[in-house]
Order: C-alpha cells, then structure tokens, then sequence
C-alpha cells in the first residue's frame, strides 16, 4: 500500500511503478535520510508538536534501521519508490501508528533536498581529501625536479626551457583552484532547505534552526519555494567536478604524449599500463586514456542536470529526479580517477637526458639570445629579426644555436662576444628567470613550500 494512496481508488500500474521508482539509485541516501528524520523528529518532540516519548520512540527506531540496512538486514522494496519512503514504511512496520508520525511538518519535496545536500556535502569532503593527496604527490615529484630541464611548450612546439617542477607546479595551482571551488561549492549547498514543506512551509511551529544546527548547517533557506525547487548546488558541484576533471585530462593527455617514443620523457610503471593482445613490444598508457575520456562522462552529467532544470516552473516537478544519477555518476567518475590517476604519477619514471636533449634541440634559447643582444642595446624588435635569421641559418646548417662558432655568431651581430655561451646555456636560460612565479630553482622551491603550507592547514 502507497503511502500516499488516500485519494486513488486503485492502484499503479506495473510499469508506472517501475518508471516512478527511484530506490535503485537514491538508496545510497540512507544515512542522510535517517540523520535528517531522527533530526527533524527530535525538533518535532522539543517543540510539542509531538509527544517527546514518541520523538524518543522514532528516534531509537531509526537508529535500528540505520543498524539493520548497514549490516545488509533490510532489503528495499520498489514499490515504495524511494529511500524516504522505504523508511517511512519500515518505521511504521516495526512501530506502528507513532511511526506515521515523522512525517509530520515536512514534504518529500523537501526531504529530499535535505538528503541531496548532505550526501553531496559528505562526497565533496571526500573528494577534496583525494585532491589533497594528488596535490601532495605533485609537490614530491616537483620538489625532487627543481634542475631537470626539459623544453616549456605554446602550440605544441617548442618554446623556451623550463623546469619539470615550474610544469609540475602549474597542475598543483589548477588543483588547487578546483580544491578552493569544491569549498565555496560546499558552503553554497550548506543551508537546510527542511522546513520548506511542499513548496509553501508549514502552519506547524517547527524550530528550523535546531535542525540546522544538529545536521552541521550554516543556516536555513529563507524561501520555501526556492528551498524545493532548485538543484543550482548540483549543478554547481558538477561544474566544479567538470572543471578538475579537464584539469586531469589536460595532464593525462601530456603523460599520453611524454610516454610516447616520440617525445619519450617518461616511462609508466608496468602497474599502471596495458599491454597490447596482437602487438608483445606495446606499452599503453590506459590509465592516463581513461582519465581523458571519462572527462566527457562528468561533462555530460553536468548538460544533464542543466538540462533537467532548464525550463521547470516553480516549485517542485518529478523530472528533478533526474538530477541524482547524473550527479552520483559525476561523483563517482571522480572518486574513481583520482586515487589512480595519482599513483600512476608517483610512480613513473623520468628520462632526463630524453628531456634535456629536447630543450636544447629546438631552438628554446632563442628567446634569451635576442635578450642578451638587448642588453648590448640593440632594441628588441631588431634583436628579434636578428635571431630569426639566426635560427634560419641553424636550420638550414643542421645545428642548435648554441653549436655555432663564435665567428659564425658575430657573422649575424658583432655586438656577440666569447660571454654568449654562458648566458644562452640552458641552465642560465632558466635559472635567469627568477621573478616570482618562474622556473628558476629558488623561485619553485618557495612556491612549493608556499604550496605545502597550504595543505597542511587542511590536516
């Protein structure tokens, strides 16, 4: 029998039954649902509006079935719809009369607001835990890299030559943004919608506050309507996670191109990559592939969940049950990544000399050689048509920059001396830029203890 079964002379079909019900996915609200039930009982009971005896009665009941479900006691039914109603029905089963007492002073419509915000708010403290963790375990492989030189690229060509920490580094403040993002996501979903009622609150004298307060909320919706009707906080965290999730693949698609024989600046662990079925010599970066294609997965749950809520008039409609598989599957995409995606990148290998021998392979010293005829006084635009033909002339010759003779160099400026070969080494070219924020050794060593500072004010 339907809970809600009062006004209809008979009962569902089969089908509508299956299509309706949302237990097979929202079941893992369980907790948060029985928190926000012993929660909103215990209000009910100190204000009066039921009997404390019967508070204390459903409250203990609850805490029974919260027991039973974690020890794989109870089994959910599907005609009962959802998890707020598999409860309900338990609790009635087990208690009678006084169990159909909980729902008093609420709706499931904001019931299940309740329960979506404490289960996201539990998931983004589990995530923000696992970013943490990667984040650390970029500051060990930046912190052990600070002179490991290798080509810094723009259009996938190379630029000029950097550290792999200064590149490193750069994914730890991407992280780190998506970090600060989860928290102020947090703080945004952190209000208790409980109280909102169907859509309009209710005539009973609930006390919002001390449910707010017993469930770790900041404060209380100050709309009823709004309290029920809007899912922008899973919307919010999905963009967030579609936001890190981009930070991944953009990482993952470098580890796909650094692993390759073409560039090949790193080796993966064997217990981290694939091997090939037809193919004995193949070592496959699959862990990095599928980082980079579960991205569109957090992507699409985000067009979904936009989708859903784009065009429905207030308050309350049943497509907003849409929202949690889209949602719980972001989540879940995330969670899976993170630990492995981390772990592959601490235990990879560098090819140093693969790397340096790039960086002074493509000319990526250009740039400070026009510098150094800067600072003879040539101005730079001229400095600059200088060089390029100076690398023209390498080109053509076969030869880096810095393999040039002297008299070949002062063939293109005699303002060039024998000091040129020390300011263009690679070493110089990256130790010179020593402005906060670049490559040079002391420059990243302070911006990772700067960046370990910060994660230990989360321990």
């Amino acid at each position: 029998m339907k809970l809600w079964g009062g006004r209809f002379e008979k009962g569902t079909d089969k089908l509508v039954d299956d299509f309706n019900s949302s237990i097979r996915f929202d079941c893992r609200m369980y907790r948060q649902d029985i928190l926000g039930s012993i929660a909103h009982s215990n209000m009910l009971g100190k204000c009066g509006i039921i009997s404390m005896e019967e508070s204390t009665l459903i409250q203990n009941t609850l805490k029974d079935i919260l027991d039973d479900i974690e020890a794989g006691k109870i089994e959910f039914e599907v005609d009962a719809e959802d998890i707020h109603m598999n409860v309900e029905k338990i609790l009635i089963s087990r208690i009678g009369d006084t169990g159909k007492k909980l729902h008093t002073g609420r709706s499931r419509n904001d019931q299940v607001a309740l329960d979506i915000r404490m289960y996201l708010r539990d998931e983004i403290k589990v995530i923000s835990e696992m970013l943490l963790s990667l984040e650390n375990t970029i500051l060990n492989i930046s912190e052990a890299n600070t002179a490991t030189i290798l080509p810094g690229y723009t259009h996938l060509q190379r630029a000029q030559p950097i550290t792999f920490a200064h590149h490193m580094m750069a994914y730890f403040e991407m992280f780190k943004r998506d970090f600060m993002r989860l928290g102020d996501c947090c703080s945004r979903m952190n209000i208790l919608p409980l109280g909102s009622g169907a859509l309009a609150g209710t005539t009973y004298p609930l006390d919002r506050y001390m449910v707010a307060e017993e469930l770790g909320f900041n404060d209380i919706t100050p709309n009823s309507l709004d309290g029920v009707s809007d899912r922008d906080f899973a919307i919010e965290l999905a963009s967030c996670l579609s936001i890190l999730m981009m930070h991944v693949s953009r990482l993952s698609e470098e580890i796909i191109l650094w692993s390759s024989h073409e560039f090949g600046f790193i080796e993966l662990d064997d217990a981290y990559s694939t091997g090939s079925s037809i193919m004995p010599q193949k070592k496959n970066p699959d862990v990095a592939e599928l980082a980079r294609g579960k991205t569109g997965r957090v992507y699409g749950s985000l067009m979904t969940l936009l989708t859903v809520m784009k065009s429905l008039p207030l308050a309350y409609n049943k497509d907003m049950q849409e929202d949690k598989e889209a949602i719980f599957d972001a989540v879940d995409t995330v969670k899976m990544c993170l630990p492995v995606f981390s772990n592959m990148l601490a235990t990879m290998k560098l090819r140093k000399a693969n790397m340096y021998k790039a960086a002074r392979g493509g000319f990526t010293n250009a740039t400070d050689i026009a510098d150094y005829l800067v600072k003879k006084g040539i101005p730079f635009r001229s400095a600059h048509e200088i060089i390029g033909k100076m690398v023209l002339y390498c080109i053509e010759k076969n030869k880096a920059i810095d393999e040039m003779s002297l008299e070949e160099f002062r063939s293109f400026s005699d303002k060039i001396k024998e000091d040129v070969y020390t300011e263009i080494s690679l070493e110089k070219c990256v130790s010179g830029r020593n402005l906060p924020g670049g490559p040079a050794a002391e420059t990243v060593l302070m911006a990772i203890q700067k960046a370990r500072d910060y994660i230990n004010s989360f321990k």
